[in-house]
């Protein structure tokens, strides 16, 4: 964030401090928008945190039609977790730190450590999405390649 302060020219009606609230109100909105329903990333109020992306880049893949690359973090706190859901995109997964619990509809869950991999078809239902540990956080790296007219995530049915 601060390098991004540091590239803007705020306009003259806009202090440097009021042009960074306006970015850090937008950050929540871009990481909802990127990651689908708010209703993915919640929880009971006594369950542990939910998951929390955050936006990092969105790009137009030149020569493939219709079709972007999305990157973005997902960090869960101890014992967060998302509800079931799905990309419609092919989905890669890099484990950062910590560990996660994965898996989709049909095959047998894993638990990943950091430096691991894992992927996600575009008709796959990601059934666990899930820190494995209730004392320390995770934090995944997630690449998507998807159609440009689609959301990020929805609901599993």
């Amino acid at each position: 964030m601060k390098t991004l302060m540091n590239t803007l020219s705020p306009p003259s009606h806009l202090t440097r401090r009021r042009l960074s609230l306006r970015l850090s109100a937008m950050i929540p909105a871009l990481s909802a928008a990127l990651l689908g329903s708010a209703a993915m990333c919640t929880q009971a109020a006594d369950a542990p945190a939910a998951a929390v992306g955050t936006p990092l880049m969105q790009k137009d893949l030149t020569g493939i039609p219709n079709k972007e690359g999305t990157m973005l973090t997902v960090e869960y706190g101890p014992g967060g977790s998302s509800l079931p859901h799905r990309h419609d995109a092919h989905v890669f997964v890099y484990v950062l730190e910590g560990a996660v619990k994965m898996q989709v509809d049909g095959q047998p869950a894993v638990t990943l450590n950091a430096g691991q991999t894992f992927y996600e078809n575009p008709g796959d239902v990601h059934r666990v999405s899930a820190n494995a540990s209730t004392t320390k956080p995770a934090k995944i790296l997630v690449f998507m390649v998807k159609d440009k007219d689609k959301p990020a995530t929805k609901p599993a049915n």
